[in-house]
């Protein structure tokens, strides 16, 4: 189903067959259009997108659905696990999948405290998966814990910003 030549509903079969719909069939909601509408941006824009980002994408398809409506169904997704919320120290949360349809997996993020760029860092060497799994073993033993899961981000200046010398008084 096509809304207008830029926008298209969630048909492509690698989507509708990803863990994405199986995940939220299983919180066993419905899968209303303006979660479709959410969930087919998010799915499309792995830039970690804001609020605004999200709306403007949907009310091309959507007029009538709200900013409200994006905000709610943001909300619900977080609540239901099924997208993550995070505040890269800007003043606006930023949402991406937590399983993305094209496979990202587990990644940390790198944030250009200068130009706000986010870079997905997913090219772990073995040193690191062990380094994070030995740490999570301890953290679980001495604060009896059970750990499922962890976000990382490393916060200092990207190349772009080192070459063109937009890296001084970082905040």
């Amino acid at each position: 189903m096509i809304i207008n030549s830029n926008y298209k509903i969630m048909t492509n079969k690698k989507l509708l067959n990803s863990k994405l719909f199986q995940n939220f069939a299983d919180t066993g909601h419905r899968l209303t259009a303006p979660r479709k509408a959410v969930l087919n941006i998010l799915s499309k824009d792995m830039n970690h997108p804001t609020v605004e980002d999200i709306y403007l994408q949907v009310h091309k398809g959507y007029p009538s659905i709200g900013m409200m409506t994006v905000y709610r169904t943001l909300d619900l997704l977080v609540e239901w696990g099924i997208v993550h919320k995070f505040d890269f120290s800007e003043g606006k949360a930023r949402y991406e999948l937590i399983d993305h349809p094209e496979g990202l997996g587990h990644h940390h993020h790198l944030i250009c405290q200068k130009c706000k760029k986010i870079i997905n860092y997913t090219d772990f060497i073995n040193e690191e998966i062990k380094l994070i799994t030995k740490l999570e073993k301890r953290l679980e033993k001495n604060h009896k814990f059970k750990i499922n899961n962890h976000i990382i981000e490393f916060y200092g200046v990207c190349d772009d910003c080192t070459v063109t010398g937009n890296n001084k008084s970082i905040n």
